[in-house]
């Protein structure tokens, strides 16, 4: 187990590499550039002020100058400065990860609270009307678009009827409030985005919950506890739950770079200051030094749910670390 976890870290590094070369080619390469966006609207400034914020951007040398100035920097956990505002990527990515945590960890729980009793009882009354009406209902909200969601229940619950805030995190008088009300108010301005986040993905996890199901309950050990007279429930949630959420194993493992790099749509629509609208604005604005941390960030994490899925899932089902052995 030690060997495989090493060598795939090992492979992990020129992986990352092939992954950063592409990025870096690729945004540098895209039509439009910073100092087009930073100075096209303003007639006042003109050919030689626009050298001069090349120049200092870095961006009049070659290609793989500026990649290899990069990744030295990133060797040193230094993503640069932002071509905005001057700051450093990494402080304004720090300010950013505990909110696009937050939201995307109560998301994850929402999914898997709501996903594993509807998967589990489409596949105990599979073809009845219940596991129809649940197939429908769930696939309306896999085709549902977020954004037009989002759109709606803004209109409903924070303009018609008031009760929940729609934009940002915290209200305006934030700082004034007791304490306990400072959890209620961002308790409230989250409650529109987790669920926006949440019911997208919900029916992707919940069938994939129910194929597990099925195909479990029609396994030989299912029909010999039954023989031994266990009652349903032990069958289904001490015998039958407990493999069919192996599989899951792998999900959340996928889920990992989503907890950091979180919702571009959501976040932007609810305009809350996460990862995800950093990313947007950055992409907007073609600040570089941000959009390479972002991907960079992404790409990593990929990576590590990847390896830590395999290592968990393997843990987890004694059948695979035999087969290793072998």
């Amino acid at each position: 187990m030690g060997k495989y976890i090493l060598k795939r870290l090992i492979s992990i590094v020129p992986l990352l590499l092939g992954i950063t070369v592409i990025s870096f080619l690729i945004i540098h390469l895209a039509p439009g550039g910073p100092v087009d966006l930073a100075t096209s609207l303003d007639a006042r400034v003109n050919a030689q002020a626009r050298q001069k914020l090349v120049h200092l951007y870095g961006l009049d040398r070659p290609l793989h100058i500026q990649y290899a100035d990069w990744l030295l920097r990133v060797s040193r956990l230094d993503f640069g400065n932002s071509f905005i505002d001057g700051r450093r990527v990494i402080d304004k990515i720090a300010e950013r990860i505990p909110v696009t945590l937050l939201i995307n960890v109560l998301s994850l729980f929402l999914i898997l609270a709501i996903a594993i009793p509807i998967g589990v009882t489409s596949a105990v009354k599979a073809n009845s009307f219940y596991d129809k009406f649940m197939t429908t209902f769930v696939f309306i909200g896999f085709a549902t678009p977020s954004f037009w969601l989002a759109l709606l229940l803004m209109l409903f619950f924070g303009i018609r009827l008031n009760c929940l805030p729609i934009l940002g995190i915290k209200s305006l008088f934030f700082e004034e409030l007791p304490f306990l009300y400072k959890i209620l108010d961002v308790a409230r301005h989250l409650v529109l985005p987790v669920f926006v986040s949440a019911f997208v993905s919900l029916a992707g996890m919940s069938r994939y919950i129910k194929t597990n199901m099925i195909e479990v309950l029609h396994k030989d050990y299912i029909r010999t506890a039954r023989a031994k007279g266990l009652s349903e429930s032990k069958v289904i949630y001490k015998h039958a739950l407990k493999n069919a959420l192996l599989p899951v194993i792998t999900i959340l493992g996928l889920s990992i770079p989503g907890l950091i790099s979180g919702s571009v749509i959501a976040e932007t629509i609810f305009s809350i200051p996460g990862m995800g609208r950093l990313a947007f604005e950055a992409v907007m604005a073609r600040d570089y030094p941000v959009i390479m941390a972002e991907l960079v960030i992404g790409a990593v994490l990929t990576l590590l749910g990847n390896l830590i899925a395999d290592a968990t899932y393997s843990w987890a089902d004694p059948r695979i670390r035999v087969g290793n052995k072998r």
